[in-house]
């Protein structure tokens, strides 16, 4: 099989910028993006993209409408396509056996199912989607159960690595790309038919192969192996506030083992985002269906210490301004789960806005790249709050950092934008009311310097020292 077209089942997060690359890089192979969602398509062929990431708007410019195409006609793209990616949304599962731990494969069950309906010739099938080990074999079940003379399917895993905000530079320069089959002569074949697509771009030692299985592992061992580093720096961030030790130099001392590096060892308010949280109670998951207590407890552990994290920093708001909240101003300057990215799924932002806004605070929120319509509907959801409009009378949403914090007591700094790096933080501090806080999550801001301007600061996994002069309320002048 020589593959001449690409299918590709899910226009999130993965599935578009993935394809788009795939289309940049190989110009002889037609890809075809398809999703049930009109909205979501209609967006990725007009002019603002469903999803913010640095880079994708000048690819996507580059190849739609010549070898990358995306369309709701999810059975004709099925139909001619030799290779389908499915790359739909694997959720944590909100209800019945494995509710909050194991992940929700109705959306790759109901692909499946619709590629069985439909396909024609032979078809090589990759779950692009996080799954469970042995997801694959569901899948070729599925396949196989319902297959057609004339059809023939092989089944492989091709699990991303992308870090939302910087994927596309991820995708163009892997440090590895993993692809797992069957340990069958067609398999092997289907491998290496998926080897040549990576290869117009990656260089051959980059592309790791494995049997499914493994790869399946991976990819939530991967996710697991990072989200612990933070959890691990995040718990001594906690000692060294006790203690008087500052969390950045011990993270830099830690950094320098060449045994250890210093990747993922930011001390912050938690970590968030569509994968590690997923991924790691999925582990927890099939640790305890396979009978492993205490592999599960461990891997649950890391989940544990987030949600502590998010909480102390919260309680850490709270303490700091006179042990209540209630009726104050509270500016919350970002709210998408890391920097370059409009994604919010499982930002630390939502814990903080939640147990803010329960203490009967009013939020003004900013962030450069989340829609207003977002912010709303993640702080209403009914697994967040039981009081959605009591929590939309409480929230006011600014397209300007200014006006957010103008009348507040308090910043709370939750994503680590670069531009609130350089805010006018002597305006800032001019227009609220005094004492004025700032509580920096991201540990991005010049403490020093805010210090200096008159600020009460707060970090993570550091003291600070307080000023010896304190501005008199109203006034330019000081007072001991």
């Amino acid at each position: 099989m020589v593959i001449k077209k690409i299918c590709c089942i899910g226009a999130g997060y993965v599935g578009g910028p993935t394809c788009s690359i795939i289309a940049l890089k190989c110009p002889d192979i037609v890809v075809t993006v398809v999703d049930k969602s009109k909205d979501r398509i209609a967006q990725w062929n007009s002019e603002k993209l469903p999803i913010y990431e640095p880079g994708l708007d000048d690819v996507v410019k580059q190849c739609r409408g010549c070898n990358l195409f995306f369309s709701t006609d999810i059975a004709t793209a099925i139909r001619e396509a030799d290779l389908i990616f499915i790359s739909v949304n694997t959720p944590t599962k909100t209800f019945g056996n494995g509710k909050g731990r194991a992940a929700d494969l109705k959306y790759v069950e109901s692909a499946a199912r619709m590629i069985a309906e439909v396909a024609t010739g032979n078809k090589i099938v990759v779950e692009k989607s996080t799954v469970p080990v042995r997801a694959a074999e569901s899948i070729l079940n599925i396949l196989r159960a319902n297959n057609r003379p004339g059809v023939s399917y092989q089944i492989l895993s091709n699990p991303e690595f992308l870090a939302e905000g910087t994927a596309i530079n991820d995708l163009l320069n892997s440090d590895r790309v993993l692809i797992g089959g069957e340990d069958t002569e067609e398999g092997h074949a289907a491998v290496e038919e998926l080897c040549w697509v990576y290869e117009h771009w990656i260089p051959r030692e980059r592309i790791l192969t494995t049997n499914t299985w493994s790869s399946e592992l991976s990819k939530l061992a991967a996710n697991a192996f990072l989200a612990q580093r933070i959890s691990s720096i995040n718990s001594l961030s906690a000692v060294c506030e006790s203690t008087g030790a500052d969390i950045s130099e011990v993270a830099r001392a830690v950094g320098l083992d060449s045994r250890i590096g210093p990747g993922f060892l930011q001390a912050s308010v938690g970590f968030g985002g569509s994968c590690f949280q997923k991924d790691i109670l999925n582990l927890v998951y099939i640790c305890e269906c396979l009978n492993l207590p205490e592999v599960a407890a461990y891997w649950q552990q890391v989940i544990t210490m987030n949600e502590y994290q998010k909480s102390r920093f919260s309680a850490k708001v709270i303490e700091s301004l006179f042990n209540t909240v209630t009726d104050k101003q509270i500016a919350m300057l970002g709210f998408a789960f890391k920097k370059d990215t409009g994604d919010t799924r499982e930002s630390a932002a939502i814990s903080v806005a939640n147990t803010l806004l329960d203490e009967g605070a009013q939020l003004h929120i900013y962030d450069p790249k989340v829609e207003k319509s977002q912010i709303i509907e993640d702080l209403t959801h009914p697994s967040v709050t039981e009081e959605p409009e009591r929590v939309k009378s409480a929230i006011t949403i600014h397209k300007d950092p200014y006006t957010a914090t103008q009348g507040t007591h308090a910043i709370v700094l939750c994503t680590e934008w670069d531009e609130f790096k350089t805010l006018d933080y002597r305006k800032i501090y001019e227009g609220m009311v005094k004492p004025a806080y700032i509580f920096d999550g991201r540990k991005i801001l010049d403490h020093a310097e805010l210090i200096k301007l008159g600020f009460q600061v707060q970090t993570i996994g550091k003291r600070l020292s307080r000023p010896n002069l304190a501005r008199v309320w109203g006034s330019s002048s000081q007072i001991l």
